[in-house]
């Protein structure tokens, strides 16, 4: 039977997570759309709506949830209302949501109070910030969970979440990641204008409950990164409160050893990664992605605490010099075994597996806690 899904987006990151689950579902004969919201509709983070838009068969709706001054609690707010509003309009029989930005709570909370079966992907995942606060609240708002692994599981049903709505898939994006890309990495320079052939990619998101020294911090590893006399690209941080100190100091980077881009179509990112000497800073990527590469990462502060471990991820802080330099020296271009803890690919064929499953669409809107004996 054919269902109406509704994917919400707001960062292109979470954008590359879902876009495989979403093109999988389309392909077996669902009506799919996107709620298109945060990061994608502002400008300064290149207007990634543009991506969305790109995906065929595809239903769009654009939702703009703030100005720039909005602080975390009015982006949910915001987004409450806008939903909740599309939610009476257009009543999808899913809707999916991802991980731990505000956008995905507003949505989670806006289908719990109007009983939309919403599911949840890549909940019962730890790190170091208010992210992980979010993330669980969205576990215990949704109705259903896709995991990404054994320890995700568990976590899910530590929570009360019954064992029947939790499906373990590993990370979508891996899907993307563990084949071609299907552009080669010239191709890649050349549409961003990456001028050195030889890089490490640079991405560091603010932590919000480090807001005051986000621009120190941004300082001191940007500076050492150029005292390593390596060349980097560096792609644009989130728009997280802490954001605009480090956008200041990446405005102010020496163009010949960085090359600054605000954001990157997820097929070039990938190949990017693929041919990238080291990755440095603190996205999921160095912990996630990187390591199903065996791509040498290094893991800057909080951020990303106790996410994930490999033999290929080390850490340090932000002004650790010496332990910075070491790890540029000593990896650039060394390669490790793939880490498949987040699976191997295949997530969005298991994601539409279930969705055939009429037992899936069956199990009650109204929640209970499970003990999970």
């Amino acid at each position: 039977m054919s269902r109406k899904l509704v994917f919400v987006t707001g960062t292109r990151a979470d954008f590359g997570k879902v876009l495989p689950l979403a093109e999988a579902a389309r392909n077996d004969g669902h009506r799919i759309a996107f709620f298109v919201t945060g990061m994608h509709m502002l400008e300064r983070y290149g207007l990634t709506k543009i991506e969305v838009h790109r995906v065929p068969g595809a239903e769009i709706f654009e939702f703009l949830n703030q100005k720039p001054v909005d602080g975390q609690d009015t982006i949910i707010a915001k987004t409450v209302l806008g939903f909740s509003d599309f939610l009476s309009e257009h009543r999808p029989d899913l809707v999916i949501v991802h991980g731990d930005r505000v956008e995905a709570l507003a949505c989670a909370l806006s289908c719990a109070v109007n009983y939309v079966r919403c599911a949840h992907v890549e909940g019962g995942e730890v790190s170091g910030t208010i992210d992980e606060l979010f993330r669980h609240c969205n576990t215990k708002l949704a109705t259903c969970h896709f995991v990404s692994s054994d320890a995700a599981r568990d976590r899910v049903m530590r929570l009360g979440e019954s064992r029947n709505s939790t499906f373990i898939i590993g990370s979508p994006e891996l899907d993307v990641h563990s084949g071609p890309s299907g552009v080669t990495v010239d191709a890649v320079r050349k549409r961003y204008a990456i001028p050195m052939s030889e890089y490490g990619v640079v991405i560091f998101h603010p932590v919000t409950s480090e807001f005051d020294s986000m621009g120190a911090q941004a300082e001191a590893l940007f500076a050492t990164l150029e005292e390593s006399g390596r060349k980097y690209v560096t792609i644009f941080p989130n728009n997280d409160p802490g954001s605009e100190a480090i956008h200041e100091v990446v405005r102010g980077l020496p163009k010949g050893s960085f090359r600054a881009i605000p954001s990157m179509r997820f097929h070039y990112f990938s190949e990017l990664l693929k041919n990238a000497a080291v990755l440095v800073g603190n996205s999921s990527a160095g912990v996630r992605e990187a390591p199903f590469l065996g791509v040498p990462s290094l893991d800057i502060g909080t951020r990303q605490t106790n996410r994930a471990s490999s033999a290929s991820v080390f850490s340090c802080e932000a002004d650790d010099r010496d332990t910075i330099l070491d790890f540029i020296n000593r990896e650039w271009h060394r390669r490790y075994p793939s880490c498949t803890s987040f699976g191997k690919g295949g997530a969005a064929e298991r994601f539409v597996t279930v969705l055939r499953q009429e037992e899936f669409w069956s199990q009650p809107l109204q929640k209970v806690f499970s003990d999970n004996d």
